[in-house]
């Protein structure tokens, strides 16, 4: 096995492309921005040497009208009040930007003249969500989202193909180091136009779509209906017709494929931090595609999934690629050779 050196960046500041701030009032002041680890209390961020500037520039003028227009704001210790987090994301080939409020309650206060503001203050905020995430929840987002203004995804470039990102799509933080990350995946999958591909943990489809044009066919999937929505929309919409994606959890779908008669010839997974579930991890084993590639975003959890998976493959070389600058984290891209 070969650790090759990490891929950085040239200029490792101002390249993520959403900012997911908690909102919370501090002495009397409408306040955005991350907690003080291991705890609830909120450090307001004005700057943020890594969010690309058009985020920061929608964060902290939204905040303004937000106090201005004293929209009440949510309270966690009473469970009151009304915004608990404001998301900014930012296309950065197109500079289309889609702000979601993510809210206590259906109801969003002053909604009318928020929108007002917006549409002639920040021209390029194009699309305007509301998610309602009620009551205490560790979780950010909660499952009803609706459009306030605008389109429901703002659109998005890379290597040649076009994505449309609705609020909950994953997409990559740091679009720069993306184009590399998938560049590094086409090249350790080295796919042959008769191979077929799974793409699992496919959000938007963007791996998958940017090999479509050297494989046969390929197949996703993902836990989100909206980011499989978006990634179908987006084969339509780059005209690729040997790519489809499908509802669902990795470990139920794969096996279930395997069962009706599907073989992939090769196999790409990206997922969480948590890594792979066992039941997948048991389901690659059984199909036992050729070429097996790896994005991991947690060291740890790749570890442990490497134990299981050189049961029946062989770790090539690990490519770790800075994609968090100024981050303990990074990326890495694992090729696999099957054993014989």
């Amino acid at each position: 096995m070969m650790f090759r050196p990490t891929i950085g960046m040239t200029n490792p500041y101002e390249y993520r492309n959403k900012a997911q701030f908690q909102v919370r009032l501090i002495d009397g002041h409408v306040a955005a921005g991350l907690y003080k680890e291991n705890s609830h209390d909120l450090v307001d961020l004005p700057t943020c040497s890594v969010q690309m500037p058009a985020t920061m520039t929608v964060m902290r003028q939204v905040m303004a009208w937000l106090e201005e227009l004293q929209v009440p704001i949510y309270d966690e210790e009473h469970n009151s009040g009304i915004v608990k987090t404001i998301v900014v994301r930012e296309a950065a080939a197109t500079g289309e930007i889609q702000l979601v409020f993510i809210t206590n309650t259906p109801k969003l206060p002053k909604k009318h003249q928020l929108l007002m503001k917006i549409a002639e203050k920040l021209p390029m905020v194009v699309s305007v969500m509301q998610n309602i995430n009620a009551g205490k929840t560790s979780l950010i987002w909660g499952d009803q989202t609706t459009l306030l203004a605008g389109k429901p995804t703002i659109t998005e470039e890379l290597d040649g193909l076009v994505f449309d990102l609705s609020a909950l799509a994953f997409f990559q933080l740091n679009p720069q180091q993306t184009k590399k990350l998938y560049r590094l995946a086409r090249e350790a999958l080295n796919l042959s136009p008769n191979e077929t591909l799974v793409d699992a943990y496919s959000g938007v489809g963007m791996i998958g779509l940017s090999l479509a044009d050297v494989a046969k066919k390929v197949r996703g999937m993902d836990t989100i209906p909206a980011a499989v929505a978006d990634a179908n929309a987006n084969a339509q919409r780059n005209q690729i017709t040997n790519a489809h994606y499908e509802v669902g959890e990795a470990e139920v779908l794969l096996p279930q494929w395997l069962a009706s008669g599907f073989v992939p010839d090769a196999m790409v997974i990206d997922p969480p931090r948590t890594g792979l579930d066992n039941v997948l991890i048991d389901a690659i084993l059984q199909s036992a595609p050729e070429k097996l590639v790896y994005i991991s975003c947690n060291p740890s959890t790749l570890a442990q999934d490497l134990q299981a998976l050189t049961r029946r493959y062989q770790v090539d070389y690990i490519q770790s690629i800075d994609m968090f600058p100024q981050t303990a984290r990074c990326e890495a891209v694992v090729r696999f050779t099957k054993r014989h």
